[in-house]
């Protein structure tokens, strides 16, 4: 019997109450058109109604594919998922207390999936503890809607531990980009390889079935058994793809095959960034780089230290990584973040965790959108507004050394350098150095705990936390401390007595001091 069907057919196999799991990162192996029929569906019906949907990375364009496809009051009950900003309709769904909602790690969730198939009872790690996923704070519970607890504290051979519960897996949707008649699966133009297999492993040990989404077609058989991703026999249904809107590699483009690993493109090719405190930003953070460092890049600000690092001539000193998978080449910004331009290899996204939470990173540079007087980093809700940890909490708690990068207030911050100072044209209308973050998304107290070296980078000041206690080492040239500095904290910072002032280089158009400076520092 022939395994193809349509999206239509495939959304009426989705039953009520049923937990649906599904690859996808931004829009990179979505199965979009599967989800539009859903969507459709359930409209149309009513139907399915009450699902639980599970995935591991944010899926959708911020705009109206993805996940916010299924945002409709009804059809989703329970979400438990790393990252839910991009998809406006679920996200207002939780704001509103009308779906449950658990935010797990992304590694933690893609892991989970192996120890489904497996049928073990979870996964039992460190990565969470004392951050809102812990359940001494609050147990991964986005809202008061939810109210079950699905996060343990154990005590195993003398250690704290976290465990997470595995749940069976009624439907799984996975998309590649070739698949034969009899189901077998590829991801040649896919930039990503995701968690395809475990996940499609794990509905099938759940006594559930597997949905395929590709793009191509091909003669039973006549696949390379070694590009297979997910082997048919793992396979019950089959949708190809009838608009291309619905096979894209990013969440900006339809493919490029630099993504796909198809093809070298010259590096000076990226676009140039802009002086600004991006730039800034991005230029001070990239001075924490020493040489042979594994580094990964997280979205945003931290990910134009890959730009830098290019305009700089200084990629060759360091192997950039993406949590998608990429490993060497220089990973890419939004809206193509998760892919990566020249990678020497792209790895399955579980097995990119594994190394991330065994400390492979040598340092992280991550985002900085709120920080508290214990060094405590906020990325995930902000005045009840959910977005999620993505892979946050996995990486930023297991690196040897992690840079927060991001500017010093947020909201209309304009600023330029000139004549290698720093000078403030608008001040931005919010801080984000506050009393109390509103969710802790990375624990000062468990780096401090760890003695992990930590760092926050501003366009206008560098502070470390030492002690426990989040101190200022550095002030940009041009920049008052009282005026421009303290008097924009909710707390006071220990002010080192070493203070300095940050190179006057990085504040004027061109550079090119980056390379010394990396093969001058010390690994570790």
């Amino acid at each position: 019997m022939s395994k193809i069907i349509t999206a239509e057919q495939a959304a009426n196999l989705i039953q009520d109450d049923a937990t649906v799991a599904a690859t996808g990162f931004g829009l990179a192996a979505w199965a979009e058109e599967i989800a539009q029929a859903i969507e459709k569906r359930f409209v149309e019906t009513g139907h399915p109604r009450n699902i639980t949907l599970t995935h591991a990375s944010a899926i959708g364009d911020w705009k109206e594919r993805g996940t916010t496809r299924l945002g409709k009051e009804g059809l989703v009950k329970r979400w438990i998922g790393a990252h839910i900003g991009s998809s406006a309709g679920m996200s207002k769904l939780l704001a509103e207390n009308k779906i449950e909602a658990y935010c797990l790690p992304q590694g933690v969730i893609v892991q989970l999936f192996r120890e489904i198939a497996a049928k073990r009872p979870g996964l039992i790690t460190k990565v969470g503890m004392g951050t809102f996923v812990d359940p001494r704070v609050d147990g991964a519970k986005m809202n008061t809607a939810t109210t079950e607890d699905i996060v343990k504290v154990v005590e195993f051979e003398g250690e704290e531990w976290l465990f997470y519960k595995t749940f069976p897996i009624n439907v799984a949707l996975i998309r590649g980009t070739t698949v034969d008649e009899y189901g077998n699966l590829t991801m040649e133009n896919e930039g990503v390889l995701m968690e395809a297999l475990p996940l499609a492993q794990a509905a099938k040990n759940s006594g559930g079935i597997v949905i395929v989404q590709a793009e191509y077609l091909a003669k039973a058989g006549s696949l390379h058994p070694k590009q297979v991703r997910v082997p048919g026999i793992l396979v019950d249904h089959i949708v190809i793809a009838t608009k291309q809107e619905c096979c894209w590699q990013t969440e900006g483009l339809y493919f490029n095959p630099a993504f796909s690993g198809d093809i070298k493109v010259p590096l000076n090719s990226i676009p140039e960034l802009a002086l600004d405190e991006r730039k800034i930003i991005a230029r001070r953070a990239a001075m924490e780089l020493a040489p042979n460092t594994i580094v990964n890049l997280g979205v945003g600000i931290p990910s134009d230290v890959a730009a830098i690092a290019a305009e700089e001539n200084a990629t060759e000193l360091l192997t950039l990584t993406t949590e998608a998978g990429g490993i060497g080449g220089v990973p890419a910004s939004l809206p193509h973040f998760g892919q990566a331009y020249n990678a020497q290899a792209i790895v399955e996204h579980h097995s990119q965790f594994d190394y991330y939470d065994g400390g492979g990173i040598d340092v992280a540079f991550l985002g900085l959108a709120q920080t508290d007087k214990e060094g405590n980093v906020n990325v995930s809700k902000f005045k009840g507004r959910p977005m999620g940890c993505g892979g946050f909490i996995n990486i930023t708690q297991s690196s040897k050394k992690v840079v927060y990068c991001g500017s010093f207030t947020a909201g209309g911050l304009e600023v330029a350098g000139r004549d290698g100072k720093l000078v403030i044209i608008k001040e931005g209308k919010n801080k984000k150095f506050i009393e109390r973050v509103e969710q802790i998304t990375f624990s000062g107290k468990y780096a401090a705990r760890v003695n992990q070296p930590v760092v926050y980078v501003t366009e206008r000041a560098v502070f470390v936390l030492e002690n426990g206690q989040v101190t200022l080492t550095e002030i940009a040239p041009g920049i008052d401390l009282e005026q421009d500095v303290l008097a924009l904290m909710d707390f006071k910072p220990v002010i080192s007595p070493n203070l300095t002032t940050m190179p006057s280089e990085i504040f004027q158009a061109k550079w090119g001091q980056l390379k010394q400076i990396i093969e001058a520092n010390t690994k570790g």
